[in-house]
C-alpha cells in the first residue's frame, strides 16, 4: 500500500472530553500554517528544564531535551495539532507488505550550514543511533529494522545495519524483520531525524552546537539559564516560523514561571503549579487551557531494589503500593479535579484504548487489600520496619512534590511502613540516578507520547532492553505480545493484541499507573495564536506576538 500519513486519528474519550474543558487562542488550521496575523519579529519566551543530555537526536529522551529538539530538528515527516502524520522531507514512504519501505526524499532541503540533507543523512544518522558502542537512549526505536541485534550487541563488529540502504541521494530503502504497519507513524520522532556528516566528527561537542534542520536553529545555550533559539531561513516545510524565535528559560519552580506570565516576564507556560490551579482560569481567561493529551503520570519501583525485583515478593509489594494510592482524592485535593485516574498503561486520547482490561481491579484503591498483599510478601521475606520506601520526584515540576508526599502519605497510612518522599533538586538530576541505575527507592515517572500510538507506550517504557525501561523490566510473554501487535496489518487487531499485552503489565506492575495527564497551561498578554498539540506541547512555531 501507499502511505499517505493520515491514518491512525486521534480520538478523545468521553471521559476526558466531559471532564476537562480548553481554552484556545487560535484554530488548529491557523495554527498549522503559522497562525493568522500578529507580530512575526517577536521572540517568544517560553519555560523548560535543562536537558539532560547533548542535542543529538537518538540520545534526547525527556521533556526538557525533547522541546528543542523538536523545533531545531525536522524528519521525515512531522505531526500536526491533531497528531496527524505530515510529510516534510519525505516525498513517498511505499512499501507493499509493511515490511519493506521505499523512502523517497523531497529534492532540495538542507541543514543550517547549508549542506544538503540525503538520503545518507537519515541512514547514517539512524546506524548511529542503534550502534552499540554510541549507548544512545533511543537507540531501541531502531530495534525493528533487520540487523538491528547485531550492531547494537556489546561485541558489535558492525556499526551498519543491514535492513538500511542507500539508493541515490534522494532514496533509500529500510527492510525491518518483520511486518510492522505503523512503522511509517513513528518517523517523525527525534530518533529518526537527520544528521549532517559533521556530527558524526565529535558527537559530543556537536550535542551542544547542533548543525540541523528544523524551522529554527540553536543560536545560544547558556547551561541551567536558557536555550535561545533563532529562526532557520533554510527550512522548507510546514511548520515554517510565524515569529522571531524561541527563548527557552530553565525555571527551577514553576511558581517563578507562573508569576512571570502573570508579569508579562514570560510569554507562554506549559504547567500551571499546584498552588495557582484554583484560580488560573479565572487569572487569565481565554489565555488559560485545560485538555486531554498523550500522556500518563505514574510511580516507578526499580526491579533491582530489595524486595521489589520480579517474582512472587516483588509483585505482591507492588499491588499492595498500588492499592494504597486513593487516586481520586490526590487528584481532587492536589489537582483540583484537572487530571483522571488512570484505567490502564497508556492514554485514553490514542486509537484503540481500552479501559476495560482484566487486572485493572489493582488500581483501585483498597486499603483491606493492600495490607493483605503486604503480609503475603512479608511471609515470604520479612519488611523491616527500620527500612524506608523513598519516592523520589524533581522540584522543578509542577504538583510533584504536592502529588509525590500524597502518595507517600497514603502508603504510610495504609501499609504502616516508612514512606517518605525525596526530593531531587532538578529534573535533570533525577534522570541521571535513574540512568546510572543507582536509584535507592522509587520514583515518580511517566510518558508524553513521541507519536500516536498504543505501542508507543508499551514498547518503549516496558520492552526487554528499551532506552525508557526505567525499572528494568524484563518479561518474554510480554515481548512476545508486543511483537505479535506490531506485525498485525488490521490496526484494530493490532491494538487488541497490544492491550493485551497489558494484562501481563498488571500482574507484573513494572510502573504503577496513577493517571492520565491533561496540559494545564497560560500564556501573557503579550502574544497570540496559542494553541497546544496532541502531545501537550505547545505548537511555539505557530506563536506571534501582538
Amino acid at each position: 500500500m501507499r502511505y499517505s500519513h493520515a491514518s491512525k486519528a486521534l480520538v478523545l474519550s468521553a471521559a476526558l472530553a466531559l471532564t476537562l474543558t480548553a481554552c484556545g487562542g487560535g484554530s488548529s488550521e491557523e495554527s498549522a500554517e503559522g497562525g493568522s496575523g500578529g507580530d512575526a519579529t517577536k521572540v517568544i519566551t517560553a519555560n523548560t528544564t535543562e536537558p539532560q543530555n547533548g542535542l543529538l537526536p537518538a540520545n534526547t529522551n525527556e521533556v526538557g531535551g525533547g522541546r528543542v529538539m523538536d523545533l531545531i530538528f525536522t524528519g521525515l515527516v512531522s505531526y500536526d495539532a491533531k497528531g496527524k502524520p505530515v510529510n516534510e522531507i519525505a516525498e513517498s514512504i511505499e512499501t507493499e507488505d509493511s515490511q519493506n519501505y521505499t523512502i523517497k526524499l523531497a529534492p532540495g532541503h538542507t541543514f543550517s550550514d547549508g549542506s544538503p540533507v540525503t538520503a545518507a543523512s537519515f541512514v547514517d544518522a539512524w546506524n548511529f543511533g542503534a550502534a552499540a558502542k554510541n549507548a544512545q537512549l533511543n537507540s531501541y526505536f531502531f530495534e525493528s529494522i533487520k540487523g538491528y541485534a547485531e550492531v547494537s550487541a556489546k561485541d558489535a563488529k558492525t556499526e551498519e545495519m543491514e535492513g538500511l540502504k542507500v539508493v541515490d541521494d534522494n532514496t533509500f530503502t529500510v527492510e525491518l524483520s518483520q511486518p510492522e504497519s505503523d512503522f511509517p507513524l513513528r518517523l517523525g520522532y527525534t530518533a529518526f531525524m537527520p544528521l549532517p556528516e559533521a556530527a558524526f566528527e565529535d558527537p559530543q561537542a556537536y550535542g551542544q552546537a547542533p548543525i540541523s534542520n528544523g524551522p529554527y536553529k540553536l543560536a545560544e545555550w547558556n547551561h541551567d539559564v536558557n536555550l535561545k533559539l533563532e529562526v532557520n531561513e533554510s527550512y522548507e516545510g510546514p511548520r515554517k516560523a510565524a515569529n522571531g524565535g524561541v527563548d527557552f528559560k530553565v525555571y527551577q519552580s514553576t511558581e517563578s514561571a507562573y508569576q512571570d506570565i502573570i508579569s508579562g516576564n514570560l510569554d507562554v507556560l506549559d504547567q500551571i503549579p499546584p498552588s495557582a490551579l484554583a484560580n488560573y482560569q479565572d487569572e487569565l481567561g481565554e489565555r488559560s487551557i485545560n485538555a486531554p493529551y498523550a500522556g500518563n503520570a505514574t510511580i516507578t519501583i526499580s526491579g533491582y531494589l530489595d524486595h521489589f525485583k520480579q517474582g512472587e515478593e516483588g509483585n505482591l509489594r507492588r499491588a499492595a503500593i498500588s492499592r494504597s494510592i486513593d487516586r481520586q482524592q490526590i487528584i481532587d485535593k492536589v489537582y483540583f479535579g484537572g487530571k483522571v485516574k488512570a484505567e490502564e498503561f497508556t492514554a485514553p486520547v490514542l486509537e484503540g484504548y481500552s479501559a476495560d482490561i482484566p487486572g485493572a481491579e489493582v488500581l483501585d484503591f483498597d486499603a483491606a487489600e493492600a495490607k493483605k498483599l503486604w503480609d503475603e510478601a512479608n511471609a515470604i521475606e520479612a519488611w523491616d520496619d527500620s527500612e524506608e520506601f523513598s519516592i523520589g520526584y524533581n522540584v522543578d515540576g509542577a504538583g510533584n512534590k504536592e502529588f509525590v508526599e500524597a502518595v507517600a502519605n497514603q502508603v504510610k497510612n495504609t501499609l504502616g511502613i516508612n514512606a517518605v518522599a525525596k526530593p531531587y533538586t532538578s529534573f535533570k538530576a533525577l534522570r541521571e540516578d535513574v540512568g546510572k541505575k543507582t536509584m535507592t527507592g522509587a520514583h515518580r515517572s511517566g510518558w508524553q507520547a513521541d507519536y500516536p500510538s498504543l505501542y508507543n507506550f508499551l514498547g518503549a517504557l516496558y520492552g526487554t532492553g528499551a532506552g525508557s525501561n526505567d525499572g528494568d523490566y524484563s518479561n518474554k510473554e510480554f515481548d512476545d505480545k508486543l511483537k505479535d501487535g506490531l506485525a498485525a496489518t488490521d490496526p484494530a487487531e493490532g491494538a487488541k493484541i497490544f492491550n493485551e499485552s497489558q494484562e501481563i503489565l498488571f500482574k507484573d506492575l513494572p510502573a504503577i499507573p496513577l493517571w492520565y495527564q491533561a496540559v494545564q497551561g497560560g500564556w501573557s498578554e503579550n502574544v497570540s495564536n496559542v494553541e497546544f498539540g496532541w502531545n501537550g506541547v505547545p505548537i511555539y512555531n505557530a506563536i506571534t506576538g501582538k
